[in-house]
């Protein structure tokens, strides 16, 4: 049936007139239209408007394209391994623009330079105690960047900040941080450093695939085409070159040809150090950050290493309180102090110079600031209640409240080192090996037949390689290891203070300083034991904090503290400039240059040796021999060494 409908309505008077349609209405056809689009309102009647929508669908597209970005990273987390135990008593906090946000969400940052502006760290099971506030970093690409700073700042913290991205880095910048020794497995020492470079460890697998399948006539046209592209990118990073320069740094860092053969498992922990510095050299990362490299070299690999980064094209942060090391290698200085970073150009001796010149202006702006404050004051404690002045006594206390707020210029404290000075006298030799062999194993002699002497007023310090015996000599002095043929002489009235390598990581580190020195050396009143702590610089509040929260060099001077509580006269010291700040490393020359008793050192540290030692001792070749000329002569030993041997 149809119905021909005539409609019209004139807006301006609502007077309806009749108009022939054009073509007749089906209302059938109409009313299973409007309920399939509308079964809400069936009406034939009420048409509702198509709807129209005001959204941009590229950027809907954009914002789900976010979402679903943030839930792949959320799932992502889920899958990540616990959070490393550092980070349970860390945190770091950063600001971040949103201009950079999207930039490094949209993959388009390709700097290679990294800035962390106003960022925060703080440490502690409560997170109370505040390592950085409101702290820049600003590292330009290809430049070497000494981080200094006492003891507890929070260096080491940093680096692992940085190196675990808990700061934001960009994602494309490659972060090798050197901290843990490589674990021990049946993987050759030479090959372990190959492996570190992932990108040449990743075509030769898939070549290898590759060619099992063309054996197995397995591979198709694609294959072919692929193995032609992995071998020009194998021709394009020299793989073929890759083990002659492994093997040259594992040479540089002391491993002998027999040793770059040997698996990782065979090697000690400082020696898997060692092979953990020379995968970071060999991957040539974009961002290398190394936490004291010197503590496990001797002072061959440390003039070798020294020598190598000094060609290093990409970007170096380290920790190091060897000054030498640092002024070798250092093209910048970033100085830690008051939660503040300061960046300086130059080596370590141009930072000095700079620091000192700048600290010298501070004061002076501070006294000349604090001057015109005086001047300002007296002139309105003068004039206060005089009428006829009130005007000028007003625009004078204006100015006084717009000046800047007078800060003093806060110092450094100096580091404290004191050894106990004895009235003992004893003249003569007081300790001496006579014709003295030693070894472990039978027939795997380490010394034979070594004469050594040394006095109260003796400043030794021995040198050698890694593996020379250094340690065990300083045993055999102590008394701790017997000589297996010859004979030791001590003075009846020596009392021997040793202190080992290995101290730091044997105390104890649940009580405080304070019940440690009381536990042991019972018997004392506190302030006794507070006495000696202050001696070597654990004062206030740091002697009564538990122990496992003192940092690396804290602990150090904890361990000079209990070797020297029972008063010796003379020291045995086994590497003791380890995790110390460069200031406390300072003072310990100072101490131990005051000591009135002997002192036979084993040290790495360039600086130290040059200022307190006397008479230099070389082990090496089963034999123990004076240098003449001290450590210099020795220097020029190795250089000529590495020349005849080719070593750069």
């Amino acid at each position: 049936r149809t119905i021909q409908l005539d409609y019209h309505q004139r807006s301006t008077n609502d007077k309806h007139s009749m108009t022939k349609l054009n073509a007749p209405v089906h209302i059938a056809t109409i009313t299973k239209q409007q309920e399939e689009s509308n079964k809400e309102d069936g009406s034939i009647w009420i048409v509702k408007p198509e709807k129209k929508t005001n959204v941009d669908q590229k950027k809907l597209e954009k914002a789900n394209e976010k979402i679903k970005q943030k839930q792949d990273k959320k799932a992502d987390q889920q899958l990540k391994p616990a959070t490393p135990a550092f980070l349970a008593e860390a945190s770091a906090s950063q600001a971040i623009s949103r201009k950079e946000t999207k930039t490094e969400s949209a993959g388009r940052n390709k700097t290679t330079d990294i800035h962390i502006e106003n960022f925060d760290i703080a440490f502690g099971s409560k997170m109370n105690r505040v390592l950085f506030e409101a702290a820049n970093l600003h590292v330009a690409f290809g430049r070497r960047y000494g981080l200094i700073g006492r003891n507890g700042m929070g260096k080491t913290t940093l680096l692992k900040m940085i190196s675990t991205k808990n700061l934001s880095i960009p994602n494309h910048i490659r972060i090798l941080h050197v901290e843990q020794e490589v674990d021990g497995d049946d993987t050759v020492a030479l090959q372990s450093v190959l492996e570190s470079d992932t990108v040449r460890e990743a075509l030769i697998r898939e070549e290898r695939e590759l060619h099992r399948k063309l054996d197995n006539h397995e591979a198709r046209q694609a294959d072919s085409s692929r193995l032609t592209e992995i071998y020009a990118k194998l021709s394009e990073i020299e793989a073929d070159k890759a083990p002659a320069r492994a093997a040259v740094v594992l040479d540089g860092l002391g491993f002998t040809p027999e040793m770059q053969k040997m698996t990782t498992k065979e090697f000690s922990g400082g020696w898997r150090m060692r092979l953990a510095l020379a995968r970071a050299l060999f991957a040539k990362p974009d961002l290398l950050l190394l936490d004291e490299p010197t503590n496990m070299l001797d002072i061959r690999a440390i003039l070798w290493l020294e020598d190598y980064l000094q060609t290093w094209k990409s970007t170096i942060i380290t920790v190091s309180h060897d000054r030498s090391f640092l002024e070798a290698v250092c093209t910048d200085i970033l100085h830690l102090f008051n939660k503040q970073l300061e960046a300086y150009r130059g080596g370590f001796e141009q930072f000095l110079l700079t620091k000192d010149e700048k600290m010298k202006n501070k004061q002076k702006e501070y006294d000349a600031q604090k001057q015109y404050r005086e001047h300002l004051q007296v002139f309105i404690d003068r004039f206060r209640y005089n009428a006829n002045r009130a005007p000028q006594v007003q625009s004078k206390l204006k100015i006084l409240e717009k000046l800047p707020k007078l800060t003093p210029v806060e110092k450094e404290k100096p580091a404290v080192m004191n050894f106990p000075v004895h009235d003992t006298k004893l003249s003569g030799t007081v300790l001496r090996l006579d014709e003295v062999t030693f070894h472990y194993n039978e027939g795997t002699n380490i010394f034979e037949n070594v004469n050594i002497s040394a006095g109260l007023d003796s400043r030794i310090c021995i040198v050698g390689e890694n593996g020379s015996g250094k340690t065990t000599l300083l045993k055999i002095l102590n008394g701790e290891n017997e000589p297996s043929s010859g004979v030791r002489h001590v003075h009846r009235n020596l009392r021997i203070g040793y202190f080992s390598q290995h101290h730091v990581d044997q105390l104890d580190l649940s009580p405080t300083s304070v019940e440690l020195l009381a536990r042991l050396f019972p018997g004392r009143n506190e302030e006794v034991y507070r006495h000696q702590l202050g001696s070597y610089g654990i004062t206030g509040d740091l002697a009564l904090r538990t122990i496992n929260s003192l940092s690396g060099g804290q602990k150090s001077r904890l361990a000079f503290s209990l070797m020297s509580m029972p008063q010796p006269n003379f020291l045995i010291l086994d590497e003791p400039t380890n995790h110390l700040d460069m200031e406390t490393i300072e003072a310990l020359g100072v101490a131990i240059n005051k000591f009135n008793g002997g002192v036979i050192l084993v040290s790495h540290d360039e600086r130290l040796i040059s200022k307190v030692c006397r008479e230099l001792w070389l082990c090496g070749g089963k034999q123990v021999k004076s240098v003449e000329g001290g450590f210099d002569t020795y220097r020029k030993l190795l250089e000529e060494e590495f020349k005849r041997l080719g070593i750069n």
